[in-house]
């Protein structure tokens, strides 16, 4: 076979080879298309811990030749601590600057701070304060705070720097600045009532968090916060639409990335070096950051839901209160118990294009569990922010006039989470159908949002 001929058949190789290849990747593509809508919404990724939004993007900003990051979190210069927000306290005799922190609780450090004032650096010391809910991890929520000097009575960025000698002249430059909220105190608020949401990581019970931002709105509530770590495709769809609508705040929560976090509270059942995804740091900057937007502030997580017995609404429920108790106060809602394991399905509150979307149905779930009134009982609260000081998981550390608990048959809280099976519980579950009084409005609502969202067609 000479050269030419041999050349000849190859390109005529070539060229059959091309089409069957081209035919195959055709058809791997379809089957993936086929299989992804025969499935639905099931498979699940998630989003890197570091994900943010482009508007939250500022890393161009510079403030006294240091960079402004808008963020939490952020990493102080050669400790083991972490700014998270920082915020001018308007409720003592001084004017300070409170900067919400995550702090190794043995390093025993010195902090300064440095502020900006239109472009010219102070140093002034700064004091430490540890909360005392730390649930015996490494790491703890402390607040780093400042008096604002006479040559800088205005601060608009703040560092935080060590008084290491090392940490002086020239190496300044490197730290991070962030911006200074809450600059003017407000007496008149954008909000009525802000939930504040921390610690959502892995999320991708998409149907639970469309009820329970529906199951907000109901009650009166104008704004939701969320601390996110990461979540599911079809969870970020959601997030996204409800902060096309103004409803959702979504605040990056990237402390994984920095510190080993616990998945649970108790340290020898979930270790780590800090408890529940930073959670109660999370919580504070929540209070402090809607502190002057918001005339309520309810600390709660995503499968709870604070419900009056006989109002409908918290917009009717807080003044009954303050009437009862006084408006200086912080109100605690018992936790009663509703298991997944004890569910009620009926087809009148759960329409079939519900069943195409991960997560649970809060609607099926209408059996709660005895609380036993020896034992301690868990709560959450609903607070007028500027009353408080310090927070926790249930309740608050520092407040002005503390909290009171509200009679459970006046408002309770119901929560749908799992729960083992236990032998040993008081008494039978109690029937307890109250959610299902909020279904003509909350169905109806939930579907909207689910065939704008998702683009799911209603059946």
């Amino acid at each position: 076979m000479n050269t030419q001929t041999a050349g000849l058949r190859s390109r005529v190789s070539r060229q059959s080879v091309a089409p069957k290849t081209l035919f195959i990747l055709i058809i791997i593509v379809v089957l993936i298309f086929v299989i992804y809508f025969l499935t639905g919404l099931k498979p699940v990724t998630y989003y890197k811990p570091n994900y943010v939004y482009p508007h939250w993007k500022k890393s161009n900003l510079t403030a006294c030749r240091g960079k402004v990051i808008y963020d939490p979190i952020i990493k102080v210069t050669n400790l083991k601590t972490y700014m998270v927000g920082s915020y001018i306290e308007h409720r003592q005799e001084v004017k300070m600057i409170r900067t919400i922190a995550i702090v190794h609780r043995s390093e025993n450090a010195e902090y300064q701070c440095m502020l900006c004032c239109s472009g010219t650096k102070v140093s002034v010391s700064a004091t430490l304060n540890i909360h005392s809910d730390h649930f015996g991890f490494d790491y703890g929520t402390a607040d780093i705070i400042c008096q604002i000097p006479e040559e800088c009575p205005t601060p608009e960025h703040v560092a935080i720097t060590s008084k290491s000698p090392k940490e002086n002249g020239s190496l300044q430059y490197i730290h991070a600045f962030q911006p200074v909220r809450n600059q003017q105190k407000q007496e008149v608020f954008r909000y009525e009532f802000t939930v504040c949401i921390s610690a959502m990581y892995d999320y991708e019970n998409v149907l639970l968090l469309v009820q329970a931002m529906e199951m907000y709105r109901i009650l009166g509530v104008q704004k939701v916060a969320i601390y996110k770590t990461n979540c599911s495709n079809v969870t970020q769809k959601v997030l996204d639409y409800y902060i096309s609508q103004d409803f959702v705040e979504l605040i990056p929560w990237s402390v994984s990335s920095y510190i080993n976090v616990s998945r649970g509270w108790r340290k020898w059942e979930s270790p780590g070096e800090l408890h529940y995804f930073g959670q109660i740091a999370a919580l504070n900057d929540c209070l402090y950051r809607y502190m002057y937007k918001s005339h309520y502030v309810a600390l709660q997580d995503m499968d709870e839901f604070i419900l009056p017995l006989n109002l409908n609404s918290w917009t009717e429920l807080l003044p009954e209160l303050e009437r009862k108790y006084g408006q200086g106060v912080g109100f605690e809602f018992e936790n009663n118990l509703f298991p997944i394991y004890l569910k009620d399905p009926k087809s009148e509150y759960s329409p079939d294009f519900w069943k195409k979307v991960p997560g649970q149905n809060i609607l099926e779930y209408v059996h709660r569990l005895r609380n036993d009134p020896s034992q301690f009982n868990d709560f959450k609260v609903i607070i007028n922010p500027r009353l408080v000081f310090e927070t926790t998981i249930h309740g608050l550390l520092k407040s002005m006039n503390g909290a009171v608990r509200v009679n459970p048959e006046v408002a309770r809280m119901y929560h749908i989470r799992k729960f083992k099976k236990e032998g040993t519980l008081t008494g039978n579950p109690i029937l307890d159908p109250h959610l299902r009084d909020y279904a003509d409005r909350l169905i109806p609502a939930v579907s909207e949002v689910l065939q704008k969202a998702l683009k799911l067609p209603k059946v």
